[in-house]
């Protein structure tokens, strides 16, 4: 299996697949600036999120299958998103300048999600260490839990107005990353997805209700914060144009 430390270095390969599916299927060229932004990005998030870790070494315990079954999923990711960018970029064209309302994809998306996980559930329970014929008594306990009834377990506690809270932050937060997506590009979209990274670090550091007393910052956050932050000003800043005149009188 992954170490917890490992999981924050492999998955920035979903910017590495994205840059490359771009590059293949939408034809887009990066310059000098965008890739070292992209790498500083990808720097900053695992010096932030490692630094705090205490899983020990990050890919030395992890097998090879694991690892590689970890960045697959990264590709299927990029993948997604960049099948998406191109739904709104061939919609943009058949509708002559209209564009696919963004609740359409999302909801496609989530519809596909919900479909493919019933059809993986036999796979899925095995793999979660529940025998398939346990699985409507678990999904019963499930229900109970989230809607905060028979005092199943003290992991209840905040149910049900925690759960949906978390549902519509989420839905909220994937509804914005995916109009970024569709105003600009796959690429950008995961760029400025990574800016919740330092701050949902931060954020486990304050005395919430039901999250404990706060901890104190990881030794690397700020370092990894400032990194992260470098990165999307390279990615973002436009490289030297020399003027049409100048050119002409060189």
């Amino acid at each position: 299996m992954l170490s917890g430390a490992s999981i924050p270095i492999l998955s920035q390969t979903f910017l590495v697949w994205q840059l490359l599916l771009s590059a293949i299927f939408l034809g887009r060229r990066y310059n000098a600036n965008q890739l070292i932004g992209c790498f500083l990005v990808s720097m900053g998030v695992i010096i932030t999120v490692a630094s705090g870790s205490s899983a020990g070494p990050s890919m030395n315990g992890a097998s090879i299958f694991w690892t590689i079954l970890m960045i697959f999923s990264f590709f299927l990711q990029a993948a997604d998103t960049i099948v998406k960018e191109v739904i709104f970029l061939d919609g943009a064209e058949r509708l002559k300048g209209g564009s696919v309302d963004l609740f359409v994809v999302n909801s496609f998306g989530s519809a596909y999600q919900a479909l493919f996980i019933c059809l993986l559930l036999p796979f899925l329970s095995k793999l979660w260490g529940i025998p398939f014929y346990q699985l409507p008594s678990y999904l019963k306990d499930g229900a109970a839990c989230f809607l905060n009834i028979n005092n199943l377990s003290i992991g209840c506690s905040g149910a049900p107005l925690l759960p949906v809270l978390f549902v519509i932050v989420n839905m909220g937060f994937n509804i914005s990353l995916l109009h970024l997506l569709k105003i600009s590009s796959a690429v950008v979209s995961c760029l400025a997805s990574t800016v919740s990274v330092p701050l949902s670090v931060f954020m486990f550091t304050l005395p919430l209700p039901y999250l404990g007393p706060g901890t104190a910052l990881p030794p690397g956050f700020v370092a990894g914060a400032v990194i992260l932050v470098l990165g999307l000003i390279f990615y973002a800043r436009r490289p030297a144009t020399v003027p049409a005149a100048t050119a002409a009188t060189s």
